[in-house]
């Protein structure tokens, strides 16, 4: 799947005309919602782990024997 850029757009409003958040994105495609999900994800990855790695997490498990 490619994921499209998203165009930046700004529109001047008062309060009262401002649509909320939910009826905004809910006009969008589930494509174009899903492509700014994963930028916004991409965005706090990198600030979150600036200097992290980025590789599969460990996993580690104990495992008793049976004696005899």
């Amino acid at each position: 799947m490619k994921i499209r850029s998203i165009e930046k757009a700004v529109t001047k409003t008062t309060f009262v005309k401002a649509k909320s958040d939910i009826e905004y994105w809910m006009s969008r495609d589930p494509a174009e919602r899903f492509a700014a999900l994963e930028e916004i994800r991409r965005e706090y990855n990198n600030w979150k782990y600036t200097d992290a790695e980025q590789r599969f997490q460990r996993v580690y498990r104990i495992v008793k024997l049976k004696q005899g």
